[in-house]
């Protein structure tokens, strides 16, 4: 376990009733319904704030990024996060996908930024070895290109530790 010299931030959160309750934060700014994915309820669900939270997360490390290696983000820099929730022999994970919108930047940047970035953003420290994730690089506007592909620890493997 890693050695905390200082909690800059603790998120509280409340939660009743599951994929199909509500969640609300200690400080109120955050008070959602909750569905499962893919019924008719109103609310949002795990994967879609897991796909917020870690793109929000990843776009404030590419800035820090870009800090260090002195390199510009442009101002139309986006991500569009997806969060697969898979079904495997009665078992469920994760996998996910990072789009990375950098239009402007040559492809050595924007990988130098990407790989910075996904190797300092909590979340993706968070999903290390422990789901699929790949990222692509969007340069052009419409052509994906693949920056990374980072593969989980077997399950098989981490259900025997």
């Amino acid at each position: 376990m890693t050695q905390v010299n200082q909690v800059l931030y603790t998120a509280k959160t409340h939660t009743t009733g599951g994929r199909d309750g509500a969640s609300r934060s200690s400080d109120g700014r955050l008070d959602v319904k909750l569905s499962s994915p893919g019924t008719a309820g109103i609310g949002t669900n795990p994967e879609q704030l897991f796909a917020a939270g870690w793109s929000a997360c990843f776009e404030g490390a590419m800035g820090l990024a870009a800090r260090k290696l002195k390199i510009a983000l442009p101002a139309d820099l986006a991500i569009d996060a997806e969060v697969d929730l898979n079904l495997t022999d009665g078992a469920y994970f994760l996998g996910a996908r990072l789009n990375v919108s950098l239009p402007g930047l040559e492809r050595e940047a924007a990988q130098a930024l990407v790989d910075e970035a996904h190797r300092t953003c909590p979340y993706s420290k968070l999903t290390r070895g422990n789901i699929d994730v790949a990222i692509n690089l969007v340069l052009d506007g419409h052509t994906n290109l693949p920056a990374g592909v980072y593969r989980a620890v077997q399950r098989d493997q981490v259900a025997a530790h």
